[in-house]
């Protein structure tokens, strides 16, 4: 009996140890769909994994430059592209859709997020089409924004402004996908 006493308080303080990590310290995980992790994305605004305050409400808002490449050939038809702020008080925020996007050729460039013609985008979780700037609450810490585009191999057939969702729902399946994270804290 007595060896267990040790083995049980072992158990207890492993339990507490466990039950006091996480809660609301835990940073909340991506609702966006996993696919692959083969495509290439990234912005050169982006420095040490920091958005610049240009692109958010303490800026003017601009939209980063997109690059992205090694879409999988002849495997996709569209990408799409979605910004989530996983931290948002409320649950996860959509600051931008776009779809619509060829993949034919596998890579491109979005210079201030301007994708090529007869690119579509969605509403944001502000219920306006296009860019919602990044602008988390003052003192409220860093949030993350994850940036992941998706390479479908049907078309979306999406129509501009449609509710996020709606382009959620479309990219299951994918059948590749790249992402990266950005983040931003305001002083507060």
């Amino acid at each position: 009996m007595g060896a267990r006493r040790p083995l049980l308080a072992a158990f207890a303080a492993a339990a507490l140890g466990v039950s006091s990590c996480g809660g609301d310290d835990e940073p909340a995980a991506s609702t966006l769909p996993t696919a692959p992790n083969t495509i290439k994305l990234s912005s050169p605004v982006v420095k040490d994994g920091k958005l610049p305050a240009a692109n958010t409400c303490d800026g003017a808002g601009t939209i980063p430059t997109i690059v992205w490449r090694e879409v999988p050939a002849g495997q996709a038809v569209e990408t799409v592209l979605v910004v989530e702020d996983p931290d948002a008080e409320d649950g996860p925020f959509i600051h931008w859709t776009a779809f619509g996007i060829s993949a034919a050729t596998g890579a491109g460039l979005a210079p201030d997020g301007q994708f090529p013609t007869g690119t579509k985008y969605g509403k944001n979780s502000a219920g306006k089409e296009g860019w919602a700037a990044p602008c988390p609450p003052e003192g409220d810490g860093p949030h993350r924004y994850v940036f992941s585009m998706y390479a479908l191999k049907d078309a979306s057939a999406l129509e501009a402004g449609a509710e996020p969702q709606a382009v959620l729902d479309k990219l299951e399946g994918a059948v590749a996908r790249g992402t990266f994270t950005a983040t931003y804290e305001r002083a507060g």
